[in-house]
Order: structure tokens, then C-alpha cells, then sequence
């Protein structure tokens, strides 16, 4: 039924990604470039935007529902809330700010707090590499971090022409799959566990 060129729509796996890091690093540019194709220079402080589309990564269709969240510490009280649902993350620092560089680590621990696990699907976006002069985090520094952290490493800008955009959010859903059987044996065991229970009442 469905055309070859177009996305299937039936039994597609949902990723839900999140965008987090400090505000002012980018976070809305690069997820309005990876949804639009476009470059929004004007800064306005994101509370929340949600974004879906369907995406082909490696050859195979997924849904991707992005959520772009605030940096402002005000909203930080969100932050839980949307940790606790998303399947992966993007941490997103600017390479023109070194203390949004620094926050990362706090960004990265709250998220194996609020997940209760050692490791979760994430990576290091270091944005605004256009910026070469007003750079203040070198690369060897970004790939250090994210060796510490055991996360992959990527530079972006969120400008035109883009840099690594699509590619970001792409190596996103392919940490979420490499993560992935290990996640449905645990979640099949315990079903499977209750259903013993239920038998046995």
C-alpha cells in the first residue's frame, strides 16, 4: 500500500530524544534545523517545544519525537519530569561557553539519577563550531569530556550550510538500538516473573 518512497506507518518504533543543556547553547537552532531545514537566529527561551517526524536511520524507518527543553535554571524543576520519559539525550553544550561546557557533568549525572542506571543513551553535542573565533572549548577538551562520561562526541552548527545536524539525532537513535536488547530482556524477564505469579495465585 504504501508508496517505496514514502515511510511506512505501521509497528514503528518511537524514540523519544531529549535536548538538554544550558540555555543560550542552541538546543532550539539545531532541533529546528534537523525538523525544518531552517536556521532561526533570534534566541527565545524555550519552556518546552515537541517535535515528530518520521526518519529513516541505517535503512530502517523510526518515529523520532524530539523534545526541545529549557536551559534557564528556572525551569529546572522540569527537568526530572522529562528525563524520566526520554529513550535518549542529546547534551548539548556551546564551544563559545565554557560554563555551559562545565555543566554538562550535572546534566549527565541527573539523568542516571532520575534513570536509576549506570549508563544511558547519550552523546556530546558540542554546537556553535561555526563561531571558530569566539571558540573557548577546544575539541581535544569536547572528546575528553565525553571520553570521561563514555558517551560519543560530536560538533555542530545549527547555521547554512548545517553541521552534523541530521547526524547528531541519527547517532542518538543508534546508541538507543545498540542499548536496546539488553533493555527488552530485562523488561521480558520481569513480565515475565509476574505472569508466574499470577499462575501460581
Amino acid at each position: 500500500m504504501n508508496a517505496s518512497s514514502g515511510p511506512p506507518t505501521e509497528n514503528l518504533r518511537t524514540y523519544k530524544l531529549v535536548v538538554v543543556g544550558d540555555g543560550g547553547v542552541g538546543k532550539s537552532a539545531l532541533t529546528i534545523q534537523f525538523f525544518q531545514k531552517m536556521f532561526v537566529a533570534d534566541y527565545d527561551p524555550t519552556i518546552e517545544d515537541s517535535y515528530i517526524q518520521h526518519t529513516e536511520i541505517d535503512g530502517e524507518w523510526a518515529i523520532l519525537d524530539v523534545l526541545d527543553t529549557a536551559g534557564q535554571e528556572e525551569f529546572s524543576a522540569m527537568r526530572e519530569q522529562y528525563m524520566r520519559t526520554g529513550d535518549g539525550f542529546l547534551l548539548v553544550y556551546s564551544v563559545t561557553d565554557k560554563a555551559s561546557y562545565e555543566h554538562i557533568h550535572q546534566f549527565h549525572t541527573q539523568i542516571l539519577r532520575v534513570k536509576d542506571r549506570d549508563s544511558y543513551p547519550m552523546i556530546l553535542v558540542a554546537n556553535k563550531v561555526d563561531l571558530v573565533h569566539q571558540r573557548k572549548v577546544s575539541e581535544d577538551q569536547g572528546k575528553a569530556q565525553a571520553t570521561e562520561l563514555n558517551i560519543p562526541y560530536i560538533e555542530t552548527s545549527a547555521k547554512d550550510p548545517p553541521l552534523n545536524v541530521d547526524a547528531a539525532f541519527h547517532e542518538v537513535v543508534r546508541v538507543i538500538r545498540r542499548q536496546t536488547p539488553d533493555n527488552k530482556k530485562k523488561k521480558k524477564g520481569g513480565k515475565g516473573k509476574l505472569k508466574g505469579k499470577c499462575s501460581i495465585l
